[in-house]
């Protein structure tokens, strides 16, 4: 198949963009969230700043897609990308958006992976202040993406949002219209979906988390419901030592998450 014809790349330079500050958009920072945006919707990409000090493949692939798609390039030092978005964790990359949101596809996530992958499932979270907790927490541990159903679940609003202290603009934040078919097309990827279940006969210490995986975790008190449960590879509970029957949702995703991390190395 021929490689897409590039429209012709716009400028490469060091002085401030000229779409910077411009109401209609906003920053988003770190590899996953650049390359997923760049792959699904290159059109809403106005500017991709990139570290003088970024030659990796990964930044490379950044400026490939860019430039194929005629985003304007501009370089910087590390010190410029750390005042533009508060942070050390831009990775050398960040890209100046629409800011009005579009839908996420998942491929789009599958496809833009380059290790195991590492996804956080939240089934029925109604709560903003919980899902914005649990981006905060997806960002800390590295997820490659949040996914969520449409319906029965909060969305991404303003309170989510400012939770997630940056999160949201960092971690891709998918939504699905059927869950379960979500997690079939996840497997169908090689993906191995955990579902976190206090009645589960495994600990989550005893699942082997090296391989792409996704932790599928429910509302606390409601849990998974029925369908998202069935659909699951396998259950696994956190073991619980006091009295309480149940954590709170972000912090038993972070558990089940830097699980992950911690057998991986």
């Amino acid at each position: 198949m021929a490689n897409p014809p590039r429209r012709p790349p716009r400028e490469r330079q060091d002085a401030p963009a000229a779409g910077e500050g411009r109401a209609d958009s906003k920053l988003i920072y770190g590899f996953h969230a650049v390359l997923a945006r760049l792959r699904r919707d290159p059109e809403s990409v106005f500017e991709l700043y990139v570290s003088a000090q970024r030659q990796d493949v990964r930044a490379k692939d950044a400026v490939k897609l860019a430039e194929t798609a005629g985003v304007r390039l501009i370089q910087v030092d590390g010190d410029r990308l750390d005042g533009m978005v508060g942070t050390r964790r831009h990775q050398g990359v960040v890209a100046r958006v629409d800011a009005r949101r579009r839908e996420l596809k998942l491929a789009d996530v599958l496809d833009s992976l380059d290790e195991n992958a590492l996804i956080l499932v939240l089934d029925g979270v109604q709560d903003p202040h919980n899902l914005g907790a649990c981006l905060r927490v997806a960002d800390a541990a590295g997820a490659h993406a949040v996914v969520a159903p449409k319906d029965r679940a909060v969305g991404l609003n303003a309170t989510a949002v400012k939770v997630a202290s940056g999160a949201a603009d960092t971690v891709p934040y998918v939504t699905v219209t059927n869950l379960a078919r979500a997690l079939r097309e996840m497997q169908e990827a090689g993906i191995w979906v955990i579902g976190a279940a206090g009645e589960a006969e495994k600990s989550l210490y005893q699942i082997d988390q090296k391989v792409p995986l996704a932790w599928v975790l429910g509302a606390e008190g409601d849990g998974l419901r029925r369908l998202t449960r069935e659909t699951c590879d396998e259950l696994a509970k956190i073991p619980m030592y006091g009295s309480v029957e149940s954590l709170n949702v972000s912090v038993a995703s972070g558990i089940c998450l830097f699980e992950a991390r911690r057998q991986r190395g």
